[in-house]
């Protein structure tokens, strides 16, 4: 193992070979931003946002960045893109244009836009690759700072692979020595994002490089409006590390056009993060945006012909030329220098031939995918104009469109599907057959890969029952899931879990008791108080091949990492098609206890925020320890939300923990009945439980169904046949009215067809919409109780057959 940076002599004619391929570099990307816009500007492409002005900088990051090593940036990057292998002049054009094709267009096949990079950190049977031989961009994604927590997560992986080997581990990491490279533009460091990342990370000590992007600009906003000293690096002095401390961070400040400086101030910054695992700014300053921001806009309108003329002035790539010319050094008793004008000039068009071959070439790939489209089905649809004179005049209308993509083509057959409804003809036949096989295609290509598509999906994981025997020991809930945790870091030595009190004291309702003494400090680990950089830390080392199991210490707290969740996380798999997951296990728990911020069940907002997530409410922590059992062999991110009231009441532990699943996608009966389903989840289901008892008291006969996993939501439409033999449905939970509620409701009715059983309406019970009261009672009065639950179901039969079951 290579124990320090490596450094070698070189001579004169390979310092001169590396300045002119940078050169030759920043100007092919210079060019691929000048005719990006212009693509833009004539109607080709839909809106562009470039790198032009941040050539420099990101060539001497690229310079430093290793294989193994990972970014986590933003849409500014297509230098280091390209410097790096991970973007091409045709990739770059084919992103631009919106190609659906992965081949084409690797980041993301379309689904992101430009501006957004990515490696393909899997195969295409979605295993992984040995990431130690790829220089790995995570994937982008447009909120600013929002790759800031994800960055924190890549970087901490190394430190955990120094301390942690499993099997397979060689694929992720080379004894930990990998570092994480992040950008951020300058306004965004206003963000709250970046400084608790920074903050994070000074703590832990993690090989980190954050490169700040300063154009002196938000959009149209100054920097003097963004933060409190215009000077970033000044307010980030607190920051520097002292001489002989484990804390805090190197600071280095550094010229966008100056070249020499940059490659020094890289060369310092990877010393200190892969040497020392120290966190590093860079913060690069003077940098210019030739163009403005993005397409939507010109900059002239915000900014002064004083900043416009400097700008010109300081551009990177004309002070990088102006350096070239005037090198002069000796050697061996002569004169050397790097290149002439002339031969600069050269570059410069040999340069604009490249992006405009690479261009053409991208663009006629993306034209020739719509117009093999519209060859297959435009005489299909022409061969049915004489039994329809509206197809005819659908067909007239097509051909007059000054520009066709595939939804023109799309909406011409579906019109003439429509205008030619009834009729059994082969050419209507043959139309409809090719129609529904090229849609699937275009499916695939738009809809695709939200959640694993791999042998590792969840709904795969191979179901193993619990085991109870006479000696079976019955114990606090908060037991069972402890004991469980205790098998799983025995026999899954990557999997590791962080949190607010998860460490030392075993988390607040000691479910990891003892854990962090039997395996140490990094894979049972305490954190501050920052739920987004926890989710953060989740998300990058699952990226890297470890199973972090991310604790969010109360439900009501995840709202501080949702925007992650669903940004990130959430669009992780779909954003790349299949190219990068991000397994990671979000531990919390909520539901019913006392207090505003301590029994809040906001689920709607993270059913509706999170798809992409598996979203797991198990009613019990035996039924939490099978999900965690079960995740851990799937491939897919989720959530497991344990029943905050849960901990102290009794469960009889299975013989088998920490080996038996629980299926997600699967419902449960708990209770069969004739007359009423019973639908609910989590610490509701106690509550169900006991009003379904009384209602047998009272002559009605109720099924009680636990959903056990609302996403994905009774995957064998099982409700539906309970519903079909007790033709009443009841909807229990304790989310605000129009929640998770109307979520099951609408699967159970509009995606099962349940409503073709019902002999009364369906209804629903849910919380009040306030948070609950933490006075005394408040849980009884703002959410569903068993007397509630009686006295709305005894309604429906009241309704039905007011003798029999007479007004209470």
């Amino acid at each position: 193992m290579q124990d320090k940076i490596a450094t070698e002599k070189v001579s004169f004619e390979d310092i001169k070979r590396d300045v002119l391929h940078d050169y030759k570099l920043g100007r092919i990307s210079r060019e691929m931003s000048l005719l990006g816009r212009r693509e833009v500007l004539t109607g080709k492409a839909k809106f562009g946002i470039f790198g032009d002005g941040k050539e420099l900088p990101q060539l001497a990051m690229a310079k430093v960045f290793r294989e193994g090593d990972w970014r986590s940036g933003y849409y500014r990057d297509q230098t280091f893109a390209l410097a790096v292998d991970a973007l091409t002049v045709e990739s770059f054009y084919a992103q631009l244009y919106a190609d659906t094709s992965v081949e084409r267009e690797p980041a993301s096949a379309g689904r992101q836009m430009n501006g957004h990079y990515a490696t393909r950190t899997l195969n295409e049977d979605g295993s992984w690759k040995d990431l130690t031989q790829i220089k790995n961009i995570s994937s982008d994604i447009s909120p600013t700072a929002g790759q800031m927590p994800r960055l924190l997560g890549l970087a901490q992986a190394s430190k955990v692979f120094k301390e942690i080997q499993f099997e397979g581990a060689e694929k992720f990491s080379k004894g930990g020595r990998e570092v994480a490279f992040g950008t951020i533009g300058d306004a965004s460091t206003a963000e709250g994002h970046f400084w608790e990342t920074l903050n994070a990370a000074c703590a832990l000590q993690v090989p980190m490089i954050v490169s700040i992007w300063d154009d002196g600009y938000g959009i149209s906003v100054p920097t003097h409006n963004q933060r409190a000293k215009v000077d970033i690096a000044e307010m980030l002095s607190g920051f520097q590390r002292n001489e002989g401390e484990t804390q805090g961070c190197e600071i280095i400040q550094v010229k966008a056009w100056d070249y020499p400086a940059l490659l020094d101030a890289y060369s310092r910054a990877e010393y200190f993060a892969r040497e020392e695992s120290c966190p590093v700014v860079v913060h690069v300053i003077e940098v210019t945006q030739p163009q403005g921001h993005s397409t939507s806009g010109s900059h002239e309108r915000y900014k002064s012909e004083e900043r416009l003329s400097w700008e010109a002035e300081h551009d990177g790539l004309l002070k990088f030329r102006e350096w070239i010319l005037n090198y002069s050094a000796e050697l061996d008793g002569k004169e050397i220098s790097i290149a002439t004008a002339d031969e600069l000039d050269e570059i410069d068009r040999e340069a604009k031939k490249i992006v405009k071959d690479g261009q053409k070439k991208a663009w006629d790939s993306y034209q020739k995918t719509i117009t093999d489209l519209k060859n297959e089905l435009l005489p299909l649809v022409e061969a049915l104009a004489n039994e329809s004179t509206e197809v005819s005049g659908e067909i007239t209308k097509f051909k007059n469109l000054v520009t066709v993509a595939k939804k023109e083509v799309f909406h011409l057959v579906r019109k003439a599907l429509i205008h030619t409804r009834g009729k059994n003809s082969s050419a209507r036949e043959a139309l409809q057959k090719a129609y529904e096989r090229l849609f699937d295609i275009e499916k695939d290509n738009y809809s695709s890969h939200l959640y694993s598509q791999s042998q590792w999906k969840a709904t795969e994981v191979p179901v193993v029952e619990p085991i109870y025997s006479d000696s079976s020991e019955e114990m606090d809930g908060r037991m069972v899931i402890r004991n469980n945790f205790d098998k799983i870091f025995e026999k899954y030595p990557q999997t590791l879990v962080f949190g607010e009190d998860s460490g030392n004291i075993g988390d607040v309702n000691q479910g990891l008791e003892g854990m962090q003494e039997k395996y140490g400090a990094t894979r049972v680990a305490d954190t501050g108080i920052r739920e987004a950089t926890i989710l953060g830390q989740g998300i990058g080392m699952a990226m890297r091949g470890l199973r972090p199991i991310a604790e969010i210490q109360y439900l009501d707290y995840i709202l501080y990492c949702l925007q992650g969740m669903s940004d990130d996380l959430a669009t992780v798999h779909y954003r790349t098609k299949g190219g990068q997951k991000a397994p990671v296990i979000i531990r919390t728990r909520g539901h019913r206890l006392e207090g505003i911020w301590h029994s809040g069940s906001p689920m709607a907002g993270i059913l509706n925020l999170s798809k992409g997530i598996n979203i797991l409410v198990p009613r019990s922590l035996t039924k939490a320890a099978g999900f965690y059992n079960t995740m851990l062999q799937s491939d897919e991110p989720c959530v497991i939300v344990e029943c905050l009231n849960g901990y102290r009441l009794k469960e009889t532990q299975p013989d088998n923990i920490g080996e038996f699943t629980v299926p997600v996608g699967k419902i449960e009966i708990t209770k069969e009945g004739t007359d009423v389903t019973l639908v609910t989840y989590g610490s509701t289901w106690r509550i169900v439980t006991e009003a379904a008892k009384e209602l047998e008291t009272l002559g009605i006969s109720a099924e009680v169904i636990d959903v056990q996993s609302l996403i994905p939501f009774d995957l064998t439409n099982e409700i539906a046949e309970s519903v079909k033999k007790t033709n009443r449905l009841v909807v229990i939970d304790e989310d605000v009215e129009g929640g998770t509620s109307a979520f099951i409701m609408q699967q159970i009715i509009e995606k099962q067809k349940a409503f073709r059983y019902l002999d009364s309406d369906p209804i629903t019970i849910s919380a009040e919409n306030h948070r609950p009261p933490y006075a005394s009672d408040g849980d009884y009065f703002s959410k569903p109780s068993a007397d509630d639950i009686v006295e709305k179901v005894y309604a429906l039969f009241h309704e039905s057959n007011p003798v029999k079951f007479p007004k209470l």
